[in-house]
């Protein structure tokens, strides 16, 4: 068939883009127009072949071969398909397990049944070279695409570089059509105790006596000094008690130590017997010999106003489900302060009366308990799982939150007030 086929390793095209634009193979440094690097591919692959394109296949791993965002956008554009290897942990690195072979199953499945005449590979990897030489049995010109690298060499197996019919480099200008740096988001800190508790813990443990009026700091009056000191022939006052506990002397300086649970059970022995109406005096000692440990009551999560709001499943119809899943896949990036923002849109616009959102802003940055479990499970969708051990990373679900309480402080009245960015 007069077609040409474009097989693209993600892995390799992604590693080597960010390797040249941010000095780091990180996938997490650059952000894709995943519709432009289509585009890109297929005008590029069209001109060079001189052949109208049947297919671009994009290979790459995933957690359990669960599409990301990124293969949700992607599998949903014209001529694309997506083949999706798995992503496993293997001495302590993620690893793609299955990529090559499909790659390599592909190709030959391809060649075998004369579905095209020129095939585009865009990979480094020289697994593919008995895929590369079976196609080119059946009559298939093999293109070989590399990125630049960054520094300046190859960035591709030998063995691959020469088995392929013609060979291309795609330079930075090409890659910086469809690639960006990611620009670095913002840490989100949990929130810090209020400014009243963060006083009381700065203060010093014990303050000087306050100036009388007519006097220099820190000092005393004249009269209260010599009441302090003692008149000539006077004897000298009797030195203070030492306290004592346990039958053993203590110094005033191992007061200031914190007790140790014997401590206090001593002391509790010298004071008073309690009223009738008390339950117990002092602190009481438990050994882990005793038998029948004192159940503790689970205190109850205190329930406030924003406890009673709906959450945006009850307002959400079968219909705007489906619209809302659509505009999931295809629009929405997946980076963690933008979901936390797209579900609270939704759920202000839903909820119609933004007024009742108010009884909100008493307990930020807190969020209703089951809004935020549901805000957390939609948050999952988008990968924010993966890589953590089904567990959302700490960074991300303060980015998560932010970007809910940011969105409504920009749609509920009174926000702007009390959300800072």
């Amino acid at each position: 068939m007069d077609r040409c086929v474009v097989l693209v390793d993600a892995g390799y095209l992604l590693g080597a883009a960010a390797s040249l634009l941010a000095g780091d193979p990180s996938r997490s440094k650059i952000s894709v127009d995943h519709t432009a690097l289509i585009a890109a591919l297929r005008e590029r692959a069209e001109a060079e072949t001189g052949l109208p394109l049947l297919r671009i296949y994009w290979f790459d791993a995933a957690p359990e071969r669960r599409p990301m965002p990124e293969h949700r956008r992607l599998r949903v554009l014209p001529r694309v398909t997506v083949r999706l290897g798995a992503l496993t942990r293997a001495e302590g690195r993620w690893v793609q397990k299955g990529v090559d072979a499909a790659m390599h199953a592909e190709l030959s499945e391809l060649a075998r049944n004369r579905a095209c005449a020129d095939v585009v590979l865009i990979t480094g990897d020289g697994d593919l070279l008995p895929g590369m030489m079976s196609a080119k049995e059946h009559g298939v010109v093999v293109h070989l695409w590399a990125l630049q690298a960054a520094d300046g060499d190859f960035n591709q197996s030998e063995d691959l570089v020469g088995e392929a019919d013609e060979r291309r480099v795609l330079d930075r200008e090409w890659i910086e059509g469809s690639f960006s740096l990611r620009e670095t988001s913002a840490v989100f800190p949990a929130p810090g105790p209020r400014h009243e508790i963060v006083k009381i813990l700065a203060a010093p443990p014990t303050a000087p006596p306050a100036a009388l009026p007519g006097t220099l700091p820190g000092t005393l009056p004249a009269a209260a000094s010599a009441a302090v000191r003692p008149a000539a022939g006077a004897p000298a006052p009797a030195p203070a008690a030492v306290p004592v506990a346990n039958g053993r002397p203590q110094s005033a300086t191992a007061l200031k130590v914190v007790p140790t649970p014997k401590d206090l059970a001593g002391r509790s022995v010298d004071r008073p017997a309690p009223a009738a109406h008390h339950q117990q005096a002092g602190p009481v000692l438990r050994w882990s010999s005793d038998r029948g440990w004192v159940d503790r009551p689970v205190p109850e999560p205190a329930v406030t106003a924003g406890d009673g709001l709906p959450t945006l499943a009850q307002l959400t119809t079968a219909e705007q489900r489906w619209a809302d899943r659509e505009e999931d896949i295809t629009t929405i990036g997946g980076d963690a302060h933008e979901v936390g923002q797209v579900f609270a849109r939704r759920w202000t616009g839903r909820l119609g009366d933004v007024e009742r959102l108010t009884v909100l802003w008493p307990d930020y940055p807190r969020i209703p308990h089951r809004v935020d479990g549901e805000l957390l499970r939609y948050a999952a969708r988008f990968g924010l799982l993966a890589h953590k051990d089904d567990q959302i990373d700490e960074h991300d679900r303060y980015a998560i939150r932010a970007g809910f309480w940011k969105e409504l402080a920009a749609r509920v009245p009174g926000g702007e007030l009390v959300v800072d960015d």
